[in-house]
């Protein structure tokens, strides 16, 4: 059995990382609950939903003050993601919890979201070098202009909001990494800086609904979610600090191929269902039996 000690030096591995790359903490925290805890896919991943929520809300605030936040990205992003985070996370109670491939289900999705989010890591300067091509020189005028500029493009940001609704609900990964990609795609003229501020905004209202959402099914460990906290929060600025001394790309390379190893694993090897014992079969078909 794993106690505190163990869950403190997760939160602390996973915050330092966060800190010194700037790699979201879901997509590293869930493969260790899962992986080396053996905590069961939807308890972790609903816990890291809150856990992403509250570790990301420090870094959100600090975008505000910054004024690096295009408001209506996160808006138009949150009119898709909120909606299809409610309606993902009320199909999971009504329909999935209870068949026997939910847990297949939902690291198969884990195991998917993980290799995309560990390409999108080791291949991220490429790709910002690929649009910087099609990209021109923006003053800080025409960066002001990206007001009007988003109402022809609303509407594909609300999907891209769907999309990752959906998929962070069910994985708990995606918002940070896969997100911030989707947005240097969609705007290549746009500062990299307000691209991450507008993402991590998003980021904290969909963690924090979609964890919501599973805390309300039952799916959130708070005595685990309060240690992983207690690790990660001080590591995330001791990771920041430090990070400038550190070769963060060599870091970002190692992390991005690691997530992809293992969301290739999942995705091949997902948990299944325990087989349920004499006692809990018996009980089963009588349920059945009397509905």
């Amino acid at each position: 059995m794993y106690g505190s000690i163990e869950y403190i030096l997760a939160g602390v591995l996973v915050g330092f990382c966060v800190g010194v790359t700037g790699v979201g903490g879901g997509s590293l925290m869930t493969p260790i609950l899962i992986g080396l805890f053996k905590i069961e896919p939807h308890i972790a991943i609903g816990t890291d939903l809150l856990y992403a929520a509250i570790s990301k809300f420090c870094g959100s605030f600090v975008h505000a003050k910054k004024l690096n936040i295009v408001w209506p990205i996160v808006i138009w992003l949150a009119i898709g993601s909120i909606p299809a985070s409610l309606a993902t996370t009320w199909v999971l109670d009504n329909y999935l919890s209870q068949s026997t491939h939910y847990k297949a289900i939902l690291t198969m999705v884990l195991g998917f979201m993980l290799t995309i989010t560990g390409i999108s890591i080791v291949f991220r300067t490429q790709v910002e070098k690929f649009f910087k091509k099609f990209s021109k020189e923006v003053t800080e005028q025409e960066v002001e202009l990206t007001r009007e500029k988003l109402k022809q493009k609303r509407l594909y940001i609300a999907l891209m909001g769907i999309v990752l609704g959906i998929f962070v609900t069910l994985s708990s990964v995606g918002a940070g990494a896969f997100g911030i990609m989707a947005l240097i795609i969609m705007f290549p003229n746009l500062p990299m800086i307000r691209i991450i501020g507008s993402d991590v905004v998003h980021a904290v209202l969909l963690t924090l609904v979609a964890g919501m959402g599973h805390m309300n099914s039952g799916n959130v460990d708070f005595n685990l979610l309060m240690w992983l906290l207690v690790g990660s929060i001080p590591a995330i600025i001791v990771g920041t600090l430090v990070s400038s001394h550190l070769p963060e790309k060599i870091i970002r390379k190692v992390l991005g191929i690691t997530l992809f190893a293992i969301g290739v694993n999942f995705m091949l090897n997902p948990v299944k269902a325990k087989p349920m014992t004499a006692p809990e079969a018996v009980i089963e078909s009588s349920t059945q039996a009397q509905s």
